[in-house]
């Protein structure tokens, strides 16, 4: 074999080990020592958020998530998997789990037909609707009452761009902008900035809740939209996502999830230690009766 064949061989031989590499599974990759990696949000209360007192990452989701990593080290057998808490933002949360930065994503994601080209979902957690937080002294009740008024949205959410949608189908004339994060979306109200802003309510009554006056804002109007959250996984990980969904199925009928929710959604919770009030909706009760990742959304 000569030089240049030797060096055809060597550079397929790469190829290919990369290849293996970049095919490799979670559970495959923690069995071989390496940490399982969790994507949180900041402000999704009370899915995911930090708590400001002890700056740790908390939630009703991120409560699901360590929940798997425990089913992962007993079915890698490795007791001493480490946990990495790596931060995302709604606009870059998908990116993050797409290009295999996290394994998975602890937060209020909907799972929808666009997002599934790119990651995949376990079954939901929570199913809601956007729908509109406003000034307790606002006359506002539905989104067509905000005809020539500012609307925010968060960026990269679904309810921004349903919200947009309904703007250019129906020339309602919203003036609608972009924040960051949930927490400046909602300062945006307080301040007069905005005169709505449109989101998932169950993240409304959370980040009310979690203002220095809640009564000074209130969730009105007609769900927008349907919004079936779960966690994301990594894509084209058939194994660890068997995995996460028989887990997830197992804790909806065995109803061990309602002890998890009611922690989150029925009690006191940081920072104010003020409870949301929000008992399990009618749209989660029929959904649980039998547990799917499949949504028709």
């Amino acid at each position: 074999m000569n030089l240049a064949s030797r060096f055809v061989y060597f550079l397929l031989a790469v190829a290919a080990s990369t290849s293996a590499l970049a095919a490799q599974g979670v559970l495959e990759r923690v069995r071989g020592g390496d940490k399982l990696v969790i994507a949180y949000r900041d402000s999704s209360v009370p899915f995911s958020y930090v708590d400001t007192k002890t700056g740790k990452p908390i939630g009703y989701a991120m409560d699901l998530c360590l929940h798997l990593a425990d089913v992962v080290r007993r079915q890698t057998g490795k007791k001493d998997m480490a946990i990495e808490l790596v931060p995302v933002t709604s606009a870059n949360r998908v990116a993050t789990v797409a290009q295999g930065k996290a394994d998975m994503e602890c937060g209020s994601t909907t799972n929808n037909a666009e997002r599934r080209k790119t990651v995949a979902f376990t079954i939901p957690h929570y199913i809601t609707g956007a729908r509109l937080l406003v000034p307790a002294a606002s006359t506002v009740t539905r989104l067509e009452d905000l005809s020539g008024k500012t609307v925010v949205s968060t960026k990269g959410s679904t309810p921004l761009l349903a919200v947009q949608q309904a703007n250019r189908s129906h020339l309602m004339g919203l003036n609608i902008v972009e924040a960051p994060d949930h927490a400046r979306a909602v300062e945006m109200v307080e301040k007069g900035e905005a005169d709505a802003f449109v989101m998932d309510d169950v993240l409304l009554y959370g980040l009310a809740a979690g203002r220095p006056n809640p009564k000074a804002l209130k969730v009105v109007g007609r769900f927008v939209t349907t919004e079936p959250l779960a966690i994301m996984l990594a894509p084209g990980d058939p194994e660890f996502k068997k995995l996460v969904d028989d887990e997830m199925r197992r804790l909806i009928t065995s109803r061990e999830i309602y002890a998890i929710y009611d922690k989150w959604f029925l009690q006191p919770i940081p920072p104010q230690n003020r409870a949301l009030n929000l008992p399990v909706n009618y749209l989660m009760r029929d959904f649980w009766k039998y547990p799917t990742d499949k949504v028709p959304f």
